[in-house]
């Protein structure tokens, strides 16, 4: 009998990847391959032009002599900007035809804010620069959102959006070690002009998707016979699942935010030399784990349905949080975000997918998604915020504890509020 197991397993895996293989094929059948690799190349240079900013401006700024409150004002707002611009960049992004220019615009901008951090880094101009790119990012995400439904509509959205994320992560992880080295050998400022340089490749993948390609209705998730639904905010707070989705995601958020800045902090006590490196290296992890994982989610997401990932996706922040609480040693650090790679994988997939099957026939997909973006861009200013002073008074042991049962109530709200959404058949 144990002599027959390593076959059977052999069988069952290749069982399993002949299915994956079968699945990805309805990728192929809305658009053409031109289309679906420029979406792809797309994901990843813009992922590259994003890893620019966030934790390299608060090293950037603080590297020049700005104070602890100057950096916060300047990340604050463009936290602000981001979280004011998501509705309405929603909205912007499903009343929009012309779905490549809006995205072109937003990566044009951020390239703009990318070359003002780098050659004016005073006060007035590092804010300006943090509000346009917080206000373009609420643009540029919901509409990568809207072409791929477009390209490839709900069937193989699933798919899609484990592809878009598996190339988001590989250009986040390859950038994050790249600008790491950039910052340690080279000026300080060649990461934000490396930042705009890579707003070119990132034009030039964009222009590979065939606009014609791109469906107006299924772009917008609305219904075949009502392509032009007027819903608003109103009518999708009525939608009792979607709600009770997006407070079990502010939940996590809380917890989640505001844990690498803390971990950042604490590797920057324990280690003096080439910070940059050592953090880019806590960056590259969790991106490697969802550039590896994120179209498995995908597929399995579609045969075993959306709950059973969201709950494993969910459960595993308390423990990252737990493990945390016990010691600043490197290589834990690291281990803690390889879960959260792990998580990172589930519920930024699964986040679009389950709003994509609660949003059918609206024509709101991207609204929706701009207002749960919302939500989690004020849960993750909380986070920060309140994290710092529970550190502060509390202490590590106890932060990361409270941390620990945040991600636990977040992770006991999936398993008891929020019902299977994956449907049993696809309206096109």
């Amino acid at each position: 009998m144990s002599s027959r197991t390593p076959s059977a397993s052999t069988s069952r895996l290749r069982a399993s990847a002949d299915h994956y293989r079968q699945a990805r094929q309805a990728l192929r059948t809305p658009g053409s391959w031109q289309s679906r690799y420029g979406l792809d190349w797309t994901n990843f240079f813009l992922a590259d032009v994003q890893t620019g900013f966030g934790t390299f401006v608060a090293f950037y700024l603080a590297d020049l002599g700005w104070s602890k409150s100057g950096v916060g004002l300047a990340l604050t707002a463009g936290a602000l900007a981001s979280v004011v611009m998501q509705i309405p960049g929603g909205a912007l992004a499903d009343a929009v035809r012309w779905k490549r220019a809006l995205m072109a615009l937003g990566i044009v901008l951020i390239a703009a804010a990318a070359l003002i951090l780098a050659f004016f880094p005073s006060m007035i101009p590092v804010i300006f620069a943090e509000v346009l790119h917080g206000t373009t990012g609420g643009i540029v995400t919901p509409t990568i959102g809207a072409i791929s439904l477009g390209l490839v509509g709900r069937r193989s959205m699933s798919l899609r959006t484990g592809r878009n994320f598996r190339y988001a992560a590989a250009g986040h992880a390859v950038t994050a070690g790249l600008m790491g080295v950039a910052g340690a050998y080279l000026s300080a400022n060649a990461i934000f002009i490396a930042t705009a340089a890579l707003c070119v490749p990132a034009l030039v993948a964009l222009g590979f998707i065939r606009p014609r390609e791109i469906d107006y209705r299924k772009a917008r998730n609305a219904a075949k016979q009502d392509g032009e639904s007027n819903a608003r905010i109103g009518n999708l707070l009525k939608n009792y699942r979607l709600v009770l989705f997006t407070a079990a995601l502010v939940l996590f958020q809380l917890a989640d935010a505001s844990m690498l800045p803390l971990i950042g902090e604490s590797l920057a006590g324990s280690i003096k030399q080439q910070g940059s490196l050592w953090i880019s290296g806590l960056i590259a992890v969790p991106q490697l784990v969802v550039a590896i994982a994120a179209p498995w989610v995908g597929y399995h997401s579609e045969r075993k349905g959306r709950k059973p990932l969201l709950l494993i996706g969910f459960a595993v922040e308390p423990v990252r949080a737990g493990l945390l609480a016990l010691t600043s040693w490197y290589p834990v650090l690291a281990a803690a975000q390889i879960l959260d790679g792990i998580s990172g994988a589930i519920i930024t997939v699964l986040t679009v997918l389950v709003i994509t099957d609660l949003t059918a026939g609206t024509g709101r997909f991207n609204l929706a998604r701009g207002f749960v973006g919302a939500m989690l861009g004020i849960a993750a200013s909380i986070s920060t915020l309140a994290t710092g002073y529970l550190f502060q008074f509390a202490g590590p042991l106890t932060g990361f504890l409270a941390i620990s049962v945040v991600a636990a109530g977040a992770a006991l709200l999936i398993w008891i509020f929020v019902a299977e959404t994956k449907p049993a058949d696809y309206e096109e």
